[in-house]
């Protein structure tokens, strides 16, 4: 059974969670609050810049050219596609430089980010490799799964129609590949292990988004218990 096989079987049930959050199901529905939405991109501004560094880094460490070639061409086409595409978002709702600036990483997204600098440090590019592929597989999954209602709201639309685009299912089957290729015997249980890790980070990304989570030592009062139903 190859790597993806066995990455998908074991999280399941997360991915499951991730489908119905109330941050998907409010997006699909068009009663997303205006702000959450403004929040999560902001935080995904972060969250991206470190994924593409990620592709970078595990990049130079690799000594074999088809992991180097491929985890390039994934940094290029980030910054060509999502990043890109955010931008217009940012512009659309007069995102500033500045209020990126003066937006502290929450700690949901800083803990994630660490995770996958971590993973790189512990397993080399093959951990990297591991760690980034949940963003884009779920991703593509969300996006084919929303397809098909769509959103009443057209922002929201065009984040969905990002990730049922033919360029980005292209990227992720791109990875999907580089994963079970870099996965040997030897490797797989530590590889599963911080593809489970990333996993439970995009659930908790959702709730992040919603709370508006911050450094606060007491909750937010956007705070709320997890969904999964």
């Amino acid at each position: 059974m190859m790597f993806t096989d066995l990455a998908h079987a074991a999280t399941q049930a997360s991915w499951d969670a991730s489908k119905r959050h109330p941050f998907i199901q409010q997006l699909q529905a068009g009663t997303l609050p205006g702000d959450t939405f403004r929040y999560y991109l902001i935080q995904d501004h972060y969250y991206l810049h470190e994924f593409g560094k990620l592709h970078d880094l595990a990049a130079d460490q690799s000594q074999d050219p088809r992991v180097v070639k491929q985890l390039r061409a994934g940094a290029e086409s980030l910054r060509q596609g999502e990043i890109a595409v955010r931008q217009t978002f940012f512009d659309r709702l007069n995102i500033t430089p500045e209020e990126v600036a003066n937006t502290a990483v929450a700690p949901t997204g800083y803990a994630y980010t660490s995770h996958l600098y971590r993973s790189l440090m512990t397993a080399g590019p093959a951990g990297a490799v591991a760690g980034l592929l949940p963003c884009y597989w779920l991703y593509a999954e969300i996006g084919q799964a929303l397809a098909g209602t769509g959103s009443p709201v057209p922002i929201y639309q065009a984040w969905i129609d990002t990730y049922n685009a033919d360029d980005y299912t292209g990227s992720m089957k791109d990875q999907l590949a580089l994963a079970n290729y870099v996965a040997t015997p030897e490797n797989t249980h530590q590889l599963l292990d911080i593809f489970e890790k990333s996993s439970w980070y995009e659930l908790n990304f959702w709730q992040m988004a919603l709370d508006h989570e911050d450094w606060s030592l007491t909750p937010s009062k956007k705070s709320s218990s997890l969904t999964t139903n």
